[in-house]
């Protein structure tokens, strides 16, 4: 599918580490040990990912990917994705579908997040257990403010030479102070009066009007871990930290946060699982008033307004062990089974939010990897196949049944970040689906992109735009039926929010909003970001901070006329 995102330079504010020593290049979507999606292994005229006959592997059940060819190449090595000619052998992850499997133009992809072993999850049924007397625990402090403008101040002349037309910096904040090796800063939320960021380990929040303190800066005792990229209905999210400093740290302290007034609400530790199934690592998500913890080869869900377990996502079936989940308004899991054994394969899943029941199950073959979701809903998946070097792009309906996969040779580039040692389903910017439509961008090294709407009933495309600067624009949603994007920074100009109508002929960007040349060096040093567009202001963030004294980064810019 798509091209792997463009590495940042390394060092840079916002730049994620180095990959670790002796891994083979990451192609960023997890790709997997194991065969992957849908069954067999077998591009054209073998059955695909999902089961059908086609051309990955032998017929099974039906698969995600159908035997449609699953677009791939990752010239990079974290993302899949510019695809090249198809050639023979290639195929698709769903069986009985025609293959139409691009083969990855460079070397092999790394394999990310896909080994499971076959020992038995653990689990608990309490709900999170409470912390001892003797444990640390969040604490509120100062005014939340971490330094930079607020209030109408611009201490360092950010908007002084603005020309006719850029719009204002209307605050902006300095990040806290972060290790040598740098921290990481997940999540961004952005609520009716707050801008809410948590960076290393503390959480911050801003009146998102004039950028002074929204509540009292929260500030755990080691460092933030996960985040829920999403917030409940009414504010709340939920942080995970580290239980102490070193190697054995575990990434499974909770605490319940209120983003309309920094309130902490329920706290608790995730329990270990059996061996294998440890919580160095969790993934965090929300799916209307449940929240989903992710360990290594299972996930406990607990109500979101009071801590109490719900159920626990184990072992099943084939010996299969769920190690991925995305949320949203649908809670998706995905399950490596049989990991080793003549019949490894992936399945992807709908759960119930509320009971955690399974409502349908989609088997990839053999080869293929679930790597991303695109869109939960609708449901829109990125897989790979290391074998094959090969990536696809599907979507299902309600039912999970397969939908379509994208039918055309492209070089796609959303921004993952890195998935080392597990997959982040839901860890790409860029991308953004409506119900019937997917946006994605297309790869430029240098110059303009584009934007391209792909018909999710037929893979087809349906239109594309080209950037209106010479460089790249990425779909950030769709709003009242246009799609709203943001057009990076060149060295002269700031980014811009643009307008795209979604329907008729016409599809030329309109610009909502050009950002001050003041301001183009800080944008464009913030490699790994968050970005959103809310109520007329863009707001902008890292997700990784530098750990260098002398960078001028910032923690959050927020703009607006």
């Amino acid at each position: 599918m798509t091209q792997p995102p463009n590495q940042p330079p390394q060092g840079g504010f916002g730049a994620p580490p180095p990959p670790p020593q002796g891994l083979p290049p990451q192609p960023g979507y997890g790709y997997p040990q194991q065969p992957g999606p849908y069954g067999q292994s077998g591009p054209y005229g073998q059955s695909g990912p999902y089961g059908q006959s086609g051309p990955y592997g032998q017929p099974q059940q039906p698969g995600p990917y159908g035997a449609q060819p699953g677009y791939g190449y990752p010239p990079q090595p974290q993302y899949p994705g510019a695809p090249g000619t198809p050639p023979p052998g290639s195929g698709n992850p769903f069986k009985g579908r025609p293959g139409l499997v691009i083969a990855a133009a460079v070397a092999a992809l790394a394999v990310i997040g896909g080994t499971v072993y076959a020992v038995t999850s653990g689990g608990n049924d309490k709900k999170p257990v409470a912390e001892q007397s003797g444990d640390a625990k969040p604490t509120t402090s100062g005014s939340g403010d971490s330094g930079g403008s607020g209030g109408g101040s611009d201490p360092e002349g950010l908007n002084s030479g603005r020309q006719a037309g850029e719009a204002k910096v209307l605050w902006y904040k300095s990040p806290p102070d972060a290790p040598g090796a740098g921290a990481e800063a997940p999540g961004m939320w952005i609520t009716d009066k707050a801008a809410v960021k948590a960076a290393y380990k503390q959480v911050f929040a801003f009146d998102v009007a004039d950028g002074k303190p929204a509540w009292d800066t929260v500030t755990f005792p080691q460092k933030i871990c996960a985040v829920t990229p999403q917030k409940s209905a009414d504010d709340k999210i939920v942080v995970a930290y580290e239980s102490g400093t070193g190697q054995r740290a575990k990434c499974n302290k909770l605490q319940q946060l209120d983003l309309s007034t920094g309130a902490k609400g329920w706290s608790g530790t995730l329990a270990e699982g059996a061996l294998f199934d440890s919580t160095i690592n969790i993934s965090l998500t929300i799916t209307g008033r449940t929240v989903l913890v992710g360990r290594a080869q299972s996930a406990v869900a607990y109500d979101i307004d009071s801590g109490k377990k719900l159920f626990d996502k184990a072992k099943y079936g084939d010996a299969c062990f769920p190690t991925a989940f995305a949320g949203g308004s649908r809670m998706i899991s995905v399950a490596t089974c049989d990991a080793s054994g003549s019949k490894e394969h992936d399945e992807i899943q709908e759960l119930d939010p509320a009971t955690g029941r399974a409502k349908w199950t989609q088997k990839f073959d053999k080869g293929w990897s679930v790597a991303r979701t695109y869109s939960v809903d609708p449901l829109v998946v990125y897989s790979t196949n290391q074998d094959k070097k090969a990536w696809n792009i599907s979507a299902f309906d309600s039912n999970g049944k397969f939908r379509s996969q994208v039918g055309f040779d492209e070089n796609f580039g959303p921004q993952c970040g890195w998935a080392l040692l597990e997959r982040d389903l839901q860890g790409c910017k860029g991308v953004t689906a409506d119900a019937n439509t997917l946006y994605l961008p297309t790869d430029a090294t240098t110059g303009a992109n584009e934007i391209v709407a792909i018909n999710l009933a037929s893979g087809k495309e349906k239109w594309r735009v080209k950037s209106p600067e010479d460089e790249s624009m990425l779909p950030m949603k769709v709003d009242g039926g246009r799609l709203i994007a943001y057009v990076q920074p060149s060295y002269d100009a700031g980014g811009q929010v643009v307008s795209i109508a979604t329907s008729g002929s016409g599809h030329t960007p309109v610009k909502l909003l050009q950002n001050p040349r003041s301001t183009a060096e800080l944008e464009s040093a913030v490699f790994s970001k968050d970005f959103d567009w809310v109520d007329g202001r863009f707001y902008l963030s890292p997700t990784r901070l530098s750990g260098n004294d002398d960078s001028k980064g910032k923690l959050m810019l927020a703009y607006g006329k």
